[in-house]
């Protein structure tokens, strides 16, 4: 469908099935099923070997379900791509990750106002807004320097030729230590949830599930 004789990363998007044979979003909550892991890895793995994708990994998974993967995938997951930025900073994964070898990628870096389930509460946070106004930076520059400072790959979309190229500037300067704990102590909450995988009568029924209590 793309047209492509590979692609260069595939990634499984949740941990979370739907029956075949529709596509629409949200997912009909009756069509969520439980996600064969092993099957589904295999089928991945193969996905790599006939050379259709140069890595393969997974988007959302927990330390727990990246653990179910390792522990029968004979590729490991080069990338676990989740949520990551100053109000929700995944110190526990990141360091599961980095042990692992395995890369995290942060989506909705800048808190992704303007998706159906993104808001502005990053950009609007006073703690960056001191620390950017400090440094002369804009508060996504602060946030995706302190993004890269913890080594994580950032993902994160502008149409906006100024802002693009700000968000290139982030190289040539640093945190300083103080400005670090303050990030650091910034309060965290998930802004992504997935309660469109939650139903009572599906295989995850509760938040906490879904994220295997780390929320």
């Amino acid at each position: 469908n793309l047209q492509l004789e590979y692609l260069d990363l595939y990634l499984i998007h949740w941990p979370v099935s739907s029956r075949s044979g529709t596509y629409e979003f949200p997912i009909n909550k009756g069509d969520l099923l439980p996600m064969d892991f092993k099957s589904v890895w295999e089928a991945m793995q193969e996905c790599q070997d006939l050379g259709l994708t140069k890595s393969i990994g997974v988007s959302n998974f927990s330390c727990k379900k990246l653990s179910d993967i390792l522990a029968f995938a004979k590729i490991p997951p080069a990338v676990n791509q989740v949520e990551i930025n100053p109000l929700w900073q995944q110190k526990k994964l990141r360091e599961f990750c980095e042990a692992k070898g395995i890369v995290l990628t942060a989506y909705a870096p800048l808190g992704t106002r303007g998706t159906i389930w993104g808001s502005n509460r990053v950009m609007e946070n006073e703690v960056l807004r001191e620390i950017a106004t400090a440094k002369g930076k804009s508060v996504a520059q602060v946030c995706l320097r302190w993004a890269f400072e913890q080594g994580v790959c950032v993902v994160l979309k502008s149409f906006n030729k100024g802002r693009m190229k700000e968000n290139l500037e982030i190289l040539n300067w640093t945190l300083s230590e103080e400005e670090s704990r303050m990030i650091g102590d910034i309060p965290q909450s998930r802004g992504c949830r997935g309660e469109d995988y939650i139903s009572e009568k599906g295989p995850i029924k509760t938040i906490e599930e879904l994220w295997d209590g780390e929320i």
